[in-house]
């Protein structure tokens, strides 16, 4: 008698699994791939990427987390490196091609460790361990700006801003753009600086020079009906009544059905409709104000009534426009006119209609107190506008982080260059595997100054050999020596002002750290079947 082991089935018909060395073999590849796509627009010389989508939409851009996104990832150990993108991108706003490229670099040191089976728990666990060391050297070398300094104080934020910009499109005017951003995040209320409330208005056409900083709120001419062009379009110190209401007579629903016995019934309703709307009219009129703001539409029939009565009135007005005038007012949103008075009404020095290159803005400046700001951007193609102000999203980040946490360092590769001499000196006090990992975690930090002076199109082995001899002979004297973008060779990066927020490097070892571990740890991927592709296994075993 034959005995059959049973064959168990666990999962579903159609389920994909790959499991093993070779999957996580797989998984690295996978990983330094996308980091090869990336790694060119890493420095102030990289290169940008024109990507196109399926609607022939373009974007030209070298902002890291921008590229992952638009790159619809579909690999899902690539998709954790997608992920510390965004993450640095939201935490930090700049550093999101360096956070990607230093944990694809990690991953491919750990690529002959996992052929020679050093188990990938043993390779997170030290790891972890040299973050955990490289953390702690930044907090210990990072440069405390002198806050109570105003001047220097100024001046340190302006660094870090113009050298969030240095890789940007926008680097040849980063001077007048640093000045910009650091007024803007500096105009936020300390106590709740949210960068949301910097608005950014992008208008086509005209030089970059003609952007200016508007202290106060801006926003596009929204769309108006007649009687518009009848109300005044300049005001000293007005009187603005924010308001969340519909100012317009309603179209009836269609197959509305009403039933009436007599046709002056049908007069009263119509009556009613029109009482309502001048009793709303008549009580904002009566609150004061002179200057009427509503998130949903204002027809013509309210536009004529304020014109008549010199009220200048903007319908459907973008809501990010609503919440910083209501913040910088001080007064809530209305969304009803019952018991709507005077007190609830907003104030400002000056409010006029300007033309901006081919379109109208309306401008309200002097507000008691800070707490928004305006970047009119100017500039030629859309895709170039795009990225200016990603760019100066980037900068204003940097500026915020740098503004909650004082402390600096050099950038240009010099606290990476900093971290591996420290964590190879550190390593050779260890024995064991440990040794060989730490100083495989030093190696990969290297990735970030040779990239910038590849990128840049120096000799990458010259210069980091000048940087390795640097920091290891004379580790005091050389702490800051990073690449010299204009002479191509070695400086002091911070004699050269080449400034970044310890904050950023700190989230962008931990981030990097963390996804490569991550990707580490996974032994086995289970890709269930689609519906779809359920259906068609279902209907194959039919036939």
């Amino acid at each position: 008698m034959s005995h059959f082991t049973p064959t168990i089935v666990l999962l579903k018909e159609g389920t994909d699994s790959s499991q093993g060395k070779g999957h996580l073999l797989s998984n690295i590849d996978a990983c330094v791939e996308i980091v090869n796509t990336l790694k060119t627009t890493l420095g102030p010389r990289g290169m940008d990427k024109l990507i196109t989508n399926d609607r022939g939409k373009s974007t030209v851009t070298n902002d890291g987390a921008t590229v992952m996104r638009l790159l619809d990832v579909v690999h899902p150990a690539v998709q954790t490196l997608v992920d510390i993108a965004m993450s640095q991108d939201s935490e930090v706003g700049d550093g999101t091609t360096s956070v990607v490229v230093f944990a694809g670099e990690i991953l491919e040191q750990s690529r002959s460790f996992i052929k020679e089976n050093v188990h990938p728990q043993t390779l997170i666990k030290a790891f972890r361990k040299a973050c955990f060391k490289c953390r702690e050297r930044i907090k210990e070398i990072a440069i405390e700006s002198n806050v109570e300094d105003e001047k220097q104080w100024n001046s340190m934020l302006k660094k870090c801003a113009s050298t969030a910009m240095n890789s940007k499109l926008i680097a040849g005017h980063k001077d007048a753009f640093s000045d910009m951003v650091v007024q803007a995040v500096r105009s936020l209320d300390p106590e709740f600086p949210e960068v949301d409330l910097i608005g950014i208005k992008k208008v086509g056409g005209g030089a970059m020079e003609e952007s200016f900083l508007v202290n106060g709120v801006a926003f596009k001419k929204t769309f108006s009906y007649a009687g518009f062009e009848q109300q005044p379009k300049k005001f000293n110190e007005p009187k603005i009544a924010l308001l969340n209401i519909e100012l317009e007579l309603k179209n009836e629903k269609e197959n509305a059905e009403i039933r009436i016995k007599d046709p002056k019934e049908y007069q009263k309703i119509v009556e009613a409709e029109w009482e309502l709307i001048y009793e709303k009219l008549e009580k904002i009129v009566e609150s004061g104000a002179n200057i009427v703001l509503s998130r949903l539409p204002i027809g013509d029939l309210a536009t004529q009534y304020f014109a008549d009565r010199d009220i200048f009135c903007a319908g459907r007005v973008e809501e990010g426009d609503m919440k910083r005038l209501s913040v910088i007012t001080g007064k809530q949103i209305q969304s009803t006119t019952n018991g709507f008075t005077s007190e609830m009404v907003g104030k400002c020095e000056l409010m006029e209609e300007k033309q901006i290159g081919s379109e109208r803005y309306n401008i309200f400046t002097g507000f008691e107190k800070q707490g928004s700001s305006t970047i009119i951007l100017r500039g030629g193609a859309e895709q170039f506008l795009a990225e200016s102000e990603r760019s100066l999203h980037d900068a204003i980040m940097v500026v915020h982080r740098a503004m909650l946490n004082s402390k600096v360092v050099a950038g240009g590769g010099a606290i990476e260059m900093e971290l591996s001499q420290y964590l190879h000196e550190y390593a050779k006090t260890i024995y064991g595997k440990e040794q060989m990992l730490i100083s495989a975690f030093a190696k990969a930090l290297e990735i970030i100054p040779r990239q910038i002076s590849q990128n840049a199109g120096f000799d990458s082995v010259d210069i980091m050999n000048k940087l390795r001899k640097g920091h290891f002979e004379k580790p005091k004297e050389n702490i800051w020596m990073g690449v010299d973008i204009e002479n191509e060779g070695v400086c002091n990066t911070m004699d050269s002002f080449v400034w970044e927020p310890s904050l950023m490097k700190l989230n962008m070892l931990s981030a990097a750290t963390d996804a490569a571990c991550l990707v580490l740890s996974v032994d086995e991927t289970v890709k269930s079947p689609s519906l779809q592709e359920n259906n068609k296994i279902s209907m194959e075993g039919r036939k």
